[in-house]
């Protein structure tokens, strides 16, 4: 590990300039009580048990690294998928909604928010919510929850409250600014399930923590079915909790590339996309310092994508000293990319991804041959399953695609 990377463990909440705790007063001592209460949870044997026993019986965990040989065979490199769709509610979410949720519950707290943009969060915290008893309330976008309208039947079923943002875009950004705001009036018996690696310390490590599940699993997999590591990790980065999860545990092995997939819309010279490190500047955005889609006034602009998780205008702290440090390559991919490869893995594979995780595989589609060989490994997180996008693949092929 470089030397500047060594420094930031020992900068708690900055991951080199970024991350940090830009947040009123009023939720700079929550947010210390989270972080002790966080840290003395992981060092606890008895919530470790609770938990590694509910990720193995009610997740699902571990889930399978699968070789996806007709994907291989088209493309060139042996790659493996990191079956992350297969979880309980069908992504990755749950890693961490399950584990907050069991640190509210340990914390005393009666209550849980969440914000959602593609509404899988929402769905995972609704469902650890039922689980442990706790009342439970949803922020999601009024956008986002017309094109996700099957995640918003299911956590009303699940007992959630669904609130309509309906300021600003009405995505996930949005979204985030309500749940934030009942923290703040409800902050004493309200716990903030927040989804990815953003937000104020200790959000992003400690959502990392609970995601490196992901990595840690995939490590012992390939290294069991390969005999090796594998010669790259490829996943989606909205926020980039996915991501993050699976690069955590080869983070010290330098030989193994990692690379980030951003949404790029309707392409960067569009101006409608959500590519952060393509168009990104250095600015503060709901409680973190990191790449923010910005204007020259430091207003923040609008965002597009297909995938209503990967529509945000910043990116997870550690994301950018990553990038800066060069220790992960980011890319983006457009609209018309995405929903390409979803219909090749369905084909390939048999296998309907969610158009987050559909941006990674559609990445190596347009890169493989051109980076790696057929003694290259591949391992792509598919972080989620496509159920929620068949209507949005619908309706926007039905837009774009017209004959």
């Amino acid at each position: 590990m470089s030397r500047k990377l060594k420094k930031t463990a020992e900068q708690p909440g900055r991951f080199g300039p970024y991350g940090g705790m830009f947040v009123p007063e009023i939720l700079m001592e929550p947010l210390r009580e989270l972080e002790r209460e966080w840290r003395a949870a992981a060092r606890d044997p008895k919530f470790r048990r609770e938990l590694d026993g509910l990720l193995k019986q009610y997740v699902g965990r571990p889930t399978p690294l699968y070789h996806a040989a007709r994907m291989s065979a088209a493309l060139g490199p042996k790659i493996y998928l990191k079956r992350e769709d297969l979880c309980h509610t069908g992504a990755h979410k749950i890693n961490n909604s399950l584990a907050q949720c069991l640190l509210a519950k340990r914390m005393g707290k009666q209550r849980v928010i969440a914000e959602t943009g593609a509404g899988q969060h929402g769905v995972a915290t609704a469902t650890c919510a039922a689980l442990f008893g706790l009342e439970c309330v949803v922020y999601m976008g009024k956008v986002d929850m017309e094109r996700q309208a099957l995640n918003v039947f299911r956590m009303k079923a699940l007992g959630a409250e669904v609130v309509s943002v309906t300021a600003g875009q009405q995505t996930l950004k949005e979204a985030i600014s309500e749940a934030m705001r009942d923290w703040v009036a409800n902050v004493r018996h309200t716990h903030y399930v927040l989804g990815t690696a953003y937000g104020a310390h200790p959000y992003p490590e400690m959502v990392r923590d609970f995601q490196s599940v992901i990595g840690k699993e995939a490590r012992r997999q390939i290294l069991a079915q390969e005999g090796r590591l594998p010669t790259a990790l490829v996943a989606c980065v909205g926020g980039g909790s996915n991501s993050i999860g699976l690069f955590h545990a080869f983070m010290k092995d330098r030989g193994v590339g990692m690379i980030g997939v951003e949404a790029g819309g309707l392409g960067i010279r569009s101006g409608q996309h959500a590519a952060r490190f393509a168009e990104g500047r250095v600015g503060v955005l709901q409680g973190t310092r990191t790449y923010v889609l910005q204007d020259d006034e430091g207003q923040i602009r609008l965002t597009h994508s297909v995938s209503a998780g990967l529509d945000y205008a910043a990116v997870g702290p550690e994301h950018a000293w990553l990038h800066d440090t060069e220790r992960a390559e980011y890319s983006y991919i457009t609209d018309d990319e995405a929903i390409d490869a979803f219909h090749k893995l369905a084909r390939w594979e048999g296998i309907l991804a969610a158009l987050e995780s559909i941006h990674a595989v559609a990445w190596v589609i347009k890169h493989a041959r051109r980076r790696w060989t057929k003694k290259d490994v591949v391992i792509i997180n598919l972080s989620g399953r496509g159920d929620k996008d068949v209507q949005q693949i619908a309706a926007w092929e039905a837009k774009h695609r017209k004959s």
